[in-house]
């Protein structure tokens, strides 16, 4: 049975199981913040290889990437920092992350 029983929001039909006696009232969905569930951002693992270079580009702070790996000489450029993040933290090299990182 629809409708707008007593004690119900108006305007909001609710269905009634009479066999039961209860009601069920709809859902709203609501989309949770992005960081609602208290998930740390992710960010990438702190390198002693890594180049940073700031490059500009109107307001905003965009850095180039570059791993120095292994002898520290020859830069492999690896973009920005949003497209070197799965490279830098894939990176399974012994010893070049910070020990707090390992």
């Amino acid at each position: 049975m629809l409708g707008c029983g007593a004690g119900s929001t108006p305007g909001i039909p609710t269905e009634m199981d009479e066999a039961t006696g209860t009601m069920a009232l709809p859902l709203t969905e609501t989309n949770p913040a992005p960081n609602a569930y208290g998930l740390a951002a992710q960010r990438i693992k702190r390198c002693t290889f890594r180049r940073l270079t700031q490059v500009e580009v109107a307001a905003d702070r965009v850095y180039d990437v570059a791993c120095l790996f292994p002898d520290r000489r020859r830069p492999i450029p690896l973009g920005d920092l949003d497209s070197a993040m799965p490279i830098c933290n894939s990176c399974t090299a012994a010893h070049i992350f910070r020990p707090d990182e390992d």
